[in-house]
């Protein structure tokens, strides 16, 4: 998923089983002109960064632990980078009106004796 700064969604590709999220960056990042990508430690690729820059934008993007040369990033950046995860938190705040999952309505008490 790809959201701006202020967390609303603007791409989400939703993909069969788990083929993972860095090969999807291409179709995420296609017809964007952003200013930063921030993303987490699995798109920590020389193509992806490379990706990033062919599109005029800085990449925020941490170091996989097994990179042997690491490549430094701002910290202060990346620290925004939670605006996909409040995004999703709030995909899963309404989901309950997306999918009619209210309780049903409490019955009446009253029951009738003869």
């Amino acid at each position: 998923m790809t959201v701006d700064a202020l967390s609303r969604p603007l791409e989400l590709v939703l993909t069969s089983w788990q083929p993972g999220d860095a090969p999807l960056a291409p179709a995420l990042l296609n017809g964007l002109s952003p200013r930063r990508v921030l993303a987490d430690k699995a798109y920590d690729s020389n193509a992806i960064r490379a990706l990033v820059a062919d599109l005029g934008a800085e990449s925020v993007i941490p170091c996989n632990p097994t990179r042997r040369r690491r490549i430094v990033y701002e910290a202060e950046a990346y620290k925004m980078r939670n605006t996909v995860e409040r995004c999703f938190n709030k995909i899963k705040h309404f989901r309950r009106i997306a999918m009619r999952l209210d309780p049903a309505p409490p019955t009446s008490s009253a029951s009738c004796r003869s």
